[in-house]
């Protein structure tokens, strides 16, 4: 009798965050503390439900890996401690690679006021069996591709920190008359 082995993969990727605010900098912590709006300017709102409790669930941008289109969907639970946005994963679904039940996508992320401005680092991770549909596909080639898409999603969530989260902070500013 022939015993299946799944072929566990994992990968990660890690990215940083130093932005320099000039204008209304001291006000800061306190546009951190509008968690919603936070959220919504890190994260596409268009991908991301509101469930009440510092709870969302977000549809991470679907990405295509050796032909296959993969959907993560991610349950996310963030908190504002002591100045401190921080978001991590609670629970998370594949769709797109047939039937995977052994999915764990783990995050990790904080962002802080600072007197520059702002700072963050993310961590993103994944561990996950090998796909059926990819198993002829060595294990390697399939953790540095795994790297590349999750380091892609964090550079894309860095760029929209780094622009469309400051525009919303000049639109509340503008909007507290501040």
């Amino acid at each position: 009798m022939e015993v299946y082995r799944k072929m566990l993969l994992a990968f990660d990727a890690k990215q940083k965050l130093k932005l320099s605010v000039t204008r209304n900098k001291e006000y800061l912590s306190r546009y951190l503390l509008e968690e919603e709006r936070v959220v919504g300017a890190m994260l596409d709102p268009n991908k991301l439900v509101p469930k009440g409790d510092g709870m969302y669930k977000y549809t991470v941008t679907s990405f295509r890996v050796f032909q296959l289109d993969v959907n993560p969907v991610v349950s996310i639970a963030v908190e504002n401690t002591d100045g401190i946005l921080k978001m991590s994963a609670l629970d998370s679904k594949l769709h797109g690679l047939g039937l995977i039940d052994d999915f764990k996508l783990t995050l990790k992320a904080n962002l802080e006021a600072t007197d520059v401005g702002l700072e963050g680092e993310a961590l993103l991770g994944v561990s996950v069996s090998q796909p059926p549909l990819l198993k002829l596909v060595p294990k390697r080639i399939l953790e540095s591709t795994g790297h590349s898409v999750l380091n892609g999603i964090l550079l894309g969530i860095k760029s929209r920190v780094q622009q469309q989260l400051i525009k919303d902070f000049v639109n509340w500013c503008d909007l507290n008359q501040i």
